[in-house]
């Protein structure tokens, strides 16, 4: 007698259930693992899908006012320092001096001399090295979600100036108000743009910051330089087009740009939130405090240029948050 070949099982609907429900927790299983492992960039994926949905949940972005975005114009540019203001010398009494005349007619005004300006002595042109911060770690924060640069560079300011900590509770707690401070024209995407820090930072005590544009690079690292030396405060510089946050403590010049109106920067010290991670465009980062020379600067701080719209004020620009009011609590 032939043998014939079994019939396979029929696949009944318990058993179809049970493989949806195994197929199911696998998937589950092997996303969850690729997500907190970032395989193949899965986990910055999820937290931008995260990010999309708690837009769409919170409804369109508001067209309220926020702080503008101020247009600085460095003065000419000479090889001379800015100069002091003369004080003047102490000479005869600005009160006029009569002599009566012989004929008694009324007495004429004697001439006073002009008082003669001190010469000041001409400052040396001297390189400089500033950085206001001593243990870069200390008020190091990295940013918890890649797309929380903004909240994370606004908590190490804060830290800086004695307003703050590196916890994550801050910076989740920065991240989670983002809603009170956002604008359209900070922001058309919504949430965190340069004057939402501004907002953010007034809010926790650190008062006085605005939003600048330039047009050139150097004028925008010069006008840091001077606002870091003047107030003991960091300047938050937009990078990336605006697309990232760098937070910079001090400088490097071959001159006091306090004091001459040409000093050329010539590197900064910078607390980059997105340490220790790798971009796939912009590369390693660097550990807190590293100094970002020239070439650096040329390669990460580049112009204003969002994909979601135009921005008036500062489409083309260098963009930065700038301290106005000297720092109170100790570092």
């Amino acid at each position: 007698m032939p043998l014939t070949a079994a019939p396979p099982p029929r696949l009944t609907w318990r058993r179809a259930v049970v493989a949806a429900v195994v197929l199911g927790l696998v998937g589950v299983l092997v996303t969850g693992i690729a997500v907190s492992t970032d395989t193949l960039g899965a986990g910055g994926l999820f937290e931008r899908a995260v990010a999309k949905i708690d837009r769409f949940l919170a409804g369109p972005v508001p067209d309220r006012p926020a702080p503008g975005t101020i247009l600085v114009t460095p003065p000419d540019e000479t090889e001379e320092p800015d100069e002091s203001i003369p004080t003047a010398t102490p000479g005869t009494s600005a009160t006029p001096s009569v002599s009566p005349d012989a004929g008694g007619s009324s007495p004429i005004p004697t001439p006073v001399p002009t008082p003669s300006a001190t010469p000041q002595p001409t400052p040396a042109r001297v390189r400089v090295d500033v950085d206001i911060v001593k243990d870069h770690d200390a008020v190091f924060a990295h940013e918890l979600k890649d797309t929380w640069c903004a909240p994370a560079g606004v908590q190490m300011v804060l830290a800086i100036l004695g307003h703050g900590n590196t916890s994550n509770a801050l910076q989740r707690e920065l991240q989670g108000r983002v809603r009170e401070w956002e604008s359209y024209r900070d922001s058309h995407n919504g949430d965190w743009g340069p004057s939402a820090m501004a907002l953010a930072l007034d809010e926790y005590g650190a008062k006085g910051y605005e939003v600048r544009a330039y047009k050139t690079r150097q004028g925008a690292l010069r006008d840091a330089a001077k606002a870091i030396e003047k107030t003991g405060s960091p300047v938050i510089l937009l990078t990336w087009h605006g697309a990232h946050t760098w937070v910079m403590t001090g400088f490097r010049a071959d001159a006091d740009p306090a004091v001459f109106a040409n000093a050329k920067i010539s590197g900064t010290y910078i607390l980059d939130p997105w340490y220790p991670d790798i971009s796939s465009i912009w590369g390693r980062s660097d550990p807190p405090g590293t100094f970002q020379d020239n070439a650096e600067m040329i390669r990460n701080y580049l112009p204003w240029k969002r994909p979601e719209g135009k921005y008036a004020e500062r489409d083309g620009l260098f963009i930065s948050v700038v301290p106005t009011v000297r720092a109170s609590a100790a570092r």
